[in-house]
């Protein structure tokens, strides 16, 4: 009779401890959905899927866009936070930067992108390389920048891969969205070594780029190609997995990129582009994307010709087109694509086509307009806020969200 009562008691006791962590779970996962549930509203909301709202409100849902549109057509639900601003954004991206493997320290122990042992190394891994707690990404993330192309800089002739990530993680695998993007190569005087060694001459470059392309055209033939890791890298180009980021500011560089793409039939995408106006008809006959330099880079050697105006002559060439940091070889290594964007809104382009350049035309270019670069139901819910006009220098940015979450309340 004892032991009945003993496992009576017992078997109580376990249903209540049940029922306890039961309710503790229940307690935990409302809470999260609570955090997951943002309205955030804006006097003038720029979805870049359409006009701007006036008074719009951005409904976000476990991580997700659910809804967008005018206050009078959108309820606010009761448990939803509220967030106010006066202008909303999709979260901005940045097309081509070297964050994340460049830090804001400038010493070697945080300068990783570019290993000088090999003018040519397709095999370098950008997320192997890449610090979700560099500084600097924090810094740009309370700009708005909540995408960014990141990987091995413009200063040999193949620097490595790039990778694609979002502005917050805790580490790189949660931050990663494409892990293997392009092959970042570089033409011109900044892919030239040092006398004596290749390579040495514009000629000489194109020719180890073409040794390295026949090589890969006969291996992707064999029944049983190599499976080192440089020979697959230049298979997945070949085979138009993934494509080469041509750094190309001199137009003869530029028309030798175009050159190398025919002949191999390549997917490329042209970056910087300098004297893009010497040779625009060339590249929108090719059909490929452009990311054109920092509106404010400093001009010099190959990039001596480069205009503020070059953004909006491309763009209205008919020429997709994003804007980009770069990479800068000073402190604090980066600079921030709104401001960018600002200035080539100043010289050339509307307010919609900069802020274009800078979210959904750069969403395009990358392959993620169906999750990024626009306000649109279903999409990521990453969100910039402003307490006034971006492009305007006296404005601030007042919060971030990424993944539906607000990852920066910082007044920028």
């Amino acid at each position: 009779m004892n032991n009945e009562k003993l496992i009576t008691n017992n078997e109580k006791r376990m249903k209540y401890l049940l029922l306890a962590i039961f309710a503790l779970v229940t307690c935990h996962l409302s809470l999260v959905t609570a955090f997951a549930q943002i309205a955030v509203k804006g006097e003038t909301v720029w979805t870049m899927a359409g006009d701007p709202i006036t008074n719009g409100v951005v409904l976000i849902k476990d991580g997700k866009i659910e809804a967008v549109g005018s206050a009078d057509k959108i309820t606010i639900p009761a448990n939803y936070r509220v967030i106010s601003a006066k202008v909303v954004t999709p979260g901005l991206i940045d097309a081509h930067s070297v964050i994340g493997l460049n830090g804001y320290m400038n010493q070697p122990h945080d300068q990783m992108a570019l290993e000088t042992s090999g003018p040519i190394q397709p095999e370098l891994r950008a997320i192997d390389a890449y610090n979700a707690d560099e500084m600097l990404i924090k810094w740009v993330r309370e700009f708005g920048v909540t995408t960014i192309h990141t990987g091995h800089q413009p200063s040999a002739l193949v620097s490595g891969q790039t990778m694609i990530a979002k502005t917050w993680g805790k580490d790189v695998d949660e931050a990663t969205l494409v892990p293997e993007a392009m092959i970042a190569v570089t033409l011109g005087d900044n892919a030239t070594a040092g006398q004596g060694k290749s390579p040495g001459t514009r000629a000489k470059q194109m020719a180890m780029l073409r040794g390295e392309l026949i090589k890969a055209q006969e291996n992707v033939k064999k029944s049983d190609p190599p499976k080192d890791l440089r020979s697959v890298a230049w298979m997945s180009v070949i085979k138009r997995e993934i494509p080469l980021l041509i750094n190309a500011n001199k137009a003869q560089d530029i028309e030798s990129a175009l050159r190398l793409a025919k002949e191999f039939n390549l997917k490329i995408v042209l970056d910087g582009v300098s004297e893009a106006q010497l040779v625009m008809a060339d590249i929108k006959a090719s059909g490929f994307p452009v990311i054109v330099h920092p509106t404010m880079a400093r001009a010099g050697g190959d990039t001596e010709s480069l205009s503020m105006e070059d953004a909006a002559k491309i763009k209205a060439a008919g020429i997709p087109v994003a804007l980009q940091s770069g990479y800068e070889g000073y402190v604090p290594k980066t600079r921030v694509v709104l401001y960018e964007a600002a200035m080539a809104a100043q010289n050339g382009l509307s307010q919609r086509d900069a802020l274009a350049l800078i979210t959904i035309d750069a969403a395009k270019i990358l392959g993620l307009d169906n999750r990024i670069g626009s306000l649109a139901v279903g999409k990521d819910a990453d969100i910039a806020m402003y307490d006034g006009d971006p492009f305007e220098w006296v404005t601030h940015c007042t919060g971030t969200i990424i993944n539906g979450q607000v990852v920066s309340d910082v007044v920028r």
